[in-house]
């Protein structure tokens, strides 16, 4: 089926949403709702943008694999005998057939369907009874390969092998949170996706949002967060991330009903960044939340235009997951986290209702809203290169002033 594009009227509306915070309006409602702009942005972003799958601990011996769905395609991400990481579409290249689920440890990926076989690193090396179709190769029917970019320990993968590397295109955000190092960081694989009905735009915006810190979240477990303490570096579009700050009353301020850090302080943060908050997001799936003691990882997964998955990550200090109180402790933490995100739960799920509404506004920004520019730079430049590269719209400018 072929993609049908959104309406040239449609995408020049998005200037208003990409201008100083203080003249901007958000994002057209639709972006959020419909069905065909959703295929759109799989055009737009999901295959071409670098895609976080996971943490590299998820996969520490050779053998090891574990699957994902990121926009509808079934993905396998394995360490070969060589202890390179592989990622692959786990769609089998005989029957469509998906050779692998779950996770474990494996020696190769066979099929159970006809038991074609493929190795860690996707090649085929087995196809029953082929030997009488003609000018068949096993060489040409792997498994399809993906790029793939370690990135302070997360797994990203790319469907657009000519992608520009990651890294060099998180420097900022790279420098900013270098002393958590976390490649090193503890934490388990997270057991179970989350299933919302919502966008996942909406998600990723409440991560971003500074402004209903102080409202929404109003109370004991977050009052030394306020809203008037937030910041937001500048960031290029052409970039693949940006940043948010938030200062803290008091150093190491934690989520817990002590509103300090009741683990082990990542030992290399400096004394600004003890001082407040990060939030540091690699859109489109990846956003985190760092305290002194501990961080959380969003792995954002949309399955629909009105729905998504998400995996909810913990890292914390190296060694901090060996005390014997770790537990109890990361209890308590997760007590107070949970009621806040309980919160944001509730409205993520209540701003979609007001999304699909005939009366969904296009807003204005308050000050503390300076990531969510930032966010639409960094849409808006994608979703116009997509348009204009599948539209021929540069050619047709450029020959119409010739």
């Amino acid at each position: 089926m072929a993609l049908k594009l959104p309406s040239r009227d449609l995408i020049a509306s998005f200037d208003s949403s990409d201008i100083d915070l203080a003249d901007a309006q958000t994002l057209p409602p639709e972006c959020y709702t419909d069905a065909g702009f959703y295929e759109f942005e799989k055009e737009a972003l999901y295959y071409h943008e670098w895609l976080c799958a996971g943490r590299e601990s998820w996969v520490k011996n050779p053998g090891d694999y574990f699957t994902t769905n990121i926009a509808g395609e079934p993905i396998v991400v394995a360490r070969g005998r060589d202890g390179k990481i592989n990622a692959m579409s786990s769609v089998c290249a005989h029957r469509a057939m998906l050779v692998a689920e779950g996770s474990g440890n494996t020696r190769m990926f066979l099929c159970p369907y006809h038991h074609w076989a493929y190795g860690l690193d996707g090649k085929l090396t087995g196809a029953p009874a082929m030997e009488k179709t003609c000018n068949f190769n096993k060489e040409d029917h792997g498994l399809t390969r993906f790029a793939v970019e370690i990135w302070h320990g997360f797994i990203f993968v790319n469907f657009d092998l000519d992608a520009a590397p990651l890294a060099p295109r998180l420097t900022d955000v790279s420098d900013a949170i270098a002393g958590y190092d976390l490649a090193n960081a503890d934490g388990d694989k997270p057991e179970k996706p989350g299933v919302f009905p919502w966008n996942w735009k909406v998600m990723f915006e409440n991560n971003n949002d500074g402004y209903h810190a102080s409202k929404l979240h109003q109370g004991p477990l977050h009052d030394f967060v306020p809203s008037d303490l937030a910041e937001f570096p500048e960031a290029d579009p052409a970039d693949a991330g940006f940043l948010r700050y938030n200062g803290t009353l008091h150093a190491d301020a934690s989520f817990n009903a002590t509103q300090k850090a009741l683990l082990p302080v990542f030992p290399n943060l400096s004394e600004t960044d003890r001082n407040r908050m990060t939030f540091a997001n690699i859109p489109p799936t990846l956003s985190l939340v760092m305290m002194s003691d501990m961080v959380i990882y969003l792995i954002l997964r949309p399955t629909g235009p009105e729905t998504m998955e998400q995996d909810t990550g913990i890292l914390v200090a190296p060694g901090a997951s060996k005390h014997p109180s770790f537990g109890h402790k990361m209890e308590m933490n997760m007590v107070a986290a949970m009621h806040i995100i309980d919160q944001d739960m509730h409205v993520d799920e209540l701003v979609q209702v007001g999304l699909r509404s005939k009366f969904a506004p296009r807003g204005r920004y308050s000050w503390q809203e300076g990531a969510q520019i930032q966010f639409n730079r960094w849409l808006i430049k994608r979703y116009r290169d997509a348009y204009d590269r599948l539209t021929g719209s540069h050619l047709k400018a450029v020959k119409g002033a010739a």
